[in-house]
């Protein structure tokens, strides 16, 4: 019992703690040897064509303001092309769309899911560089500019911008939790991403070198972590560029962020299985170092670790009876408590955040058990109601 308790313990605090701490001090002792990684200078002479690719399904509440934040975006004239892909809309997104000569619209009536849009709009693109974005999503004026630039080393197969979390004084238990986890999400992308290759990218502000695109099957739910880990796979980095950003609003509440989490875990699952390659380290090394310790335990044993540590804890201290097992119990105890405070103070929309974050950690990580259990029974399409957000 006793090694059973320590070996999961152990599991936990490296999923969560450990391997970002592990990390930090490779990269550390990498740079000893290799210097920092550095983006290259580039001039706008030497930036790749680039076209960037929108899908919108009945965004009219967003669409005029995310047409807005596309035009404004920095890119060398001439090198830059806007597709947005509508099918299904039956709003008037495609409509307002219209308006805009600037913009390449695709529509057609049939709804096939987010994946196959992006599948029919890459068959007009012909630039060197795809750049996928969402609709909800805002980006930085100098954001392609920042995330081209990497394609200058030919190592580079893509890269990934930054999603970031708007957030007020006031924030609830899904703006809190969401920001911090994001801010330390983040933290662990830039470096994995020093150290050899981001693990995966997010669909909100990602892009490809077009002659390395793969499409994924259409029942894909994590289309754009399966497109950045197969170009991974193939030998190719994958840069993570924090100056090159999404914003977007946090989930309305947290039920609505507990439905994107919990897809979010079905999709994990799949891509373990679908990615099954990437777990010989010994053919992939460092790439399959880091994709087991920060993608695959996170979705996979380390949920159900959590529950197994509490109840050996509960046994431990009946039967030890030690301080150590005993203080141990406390903290998980104290924890958890919080967690529940974070709870009750959501559902009377009090805002303290210290209680958030526990709450938020254990709604995260019971949204994994919950997508697995979905997508063994098949239950999770790689369509989806979207998100309600603030």
């Amino acid at each position: 019992m006793k090694s059973l308790f320590w070996t999961s313990l152990f599991i936990i605090f490296y999923t969560f703690v450990g391997y970002g701490i592990l990390l930090y001090i490779l990269i550390l002792i990498r740079r000893i040897f290799k210097g920092k990684r550095e983006a290259p200078p580039t001039s706008a002479g030497e930036l790749p064509s680039c076209t960037l690719v929108v899908a919108a399904y009945n965004e009219e509440g967003y669409i005029r303001n995310k047409i807005e934040n596309t035009l404004a975006l920095k890119y060398p004239a001439g090198k830059l092309r806007i597709i947005f892909i509508t099918d299904g809309s039956t709003d008037s997104t495609p409509v307002i769309l219209a308006k805009f000569p600037q913009v390449h619209l695709l529509h057609q009536p049939e709804r096939k899911g987010k994946i196959a849009a992006i599948h029919r709009a890459m068959e007009f693109v012909n630039s060197d560089v795809v750049v996928f974005t969402d609709s909800n999503t805002f980006l930085n004026t100098d954001a392609l500019l920042y995330i081209c630039r990497h394609y200058s080393d030919p190592a580079i197969g893509a890269v990934a911008g930054e999603k970031r979390i708007l957030t007020t004084g006031e924030a609830d238990a899904a703006t809190a939790g969401e920001g911090f986890y994001w801010k330390y999400e983040s933290t662990l992308k830039r470096w994995d991403s020093e150290l050899h290759s981001a693990m995966g990218a997010a669909g909100e502000l990602f892009s490809v070198r077009t002659d390395l695109y793969q499409p994924v099957s259409a029942d894909a739910i994590l289309d754009d972590f399966m497109i950045s880990m197969r170009i991974a796979q193939e030998g190719y980095r994958v840069t993570y560029e924090p100056d090159a950003y999404a914003v977007e609003t946090a989930s309305q509440n947290v039920s609505e962020e507990l439905k994107r989490k919990v897809r979010i875990a079905a999709g994990g699952i799949q891509s373990i299985i679908w990615l099954k390659a990437l777990l010989n380290i010994f053919k992939y090394r460092t790439l399959s170092f880091q994709y087991i310790s920060h993608r695959v335990l996170r979705w996979t044993v380390t949920p159900f670790l959590l529950i197994l540590v509490f109840a050996l804890n509960i046994g431990l201290s009946a039967q030890d009876g030690s301080i150590l097992y005993n203080a141990l119990l406390a903290g998980q105890l104290l924890f958890y408590s919080l967690a529940f405070a974070g709870f009750l103070l959501e559902t009377r929309q009090l805002r303290v955040k210290v209680f958030f974050i526990p709450y938020y950690f254990c709604v995260m990580n019971y949204a994994i058990g919950a997508g697995i259990i979905r997508f063994c029974r098949g239950k999770q399409s790689a369509s989806w109601e979207k998100s309600r957000r603030k």
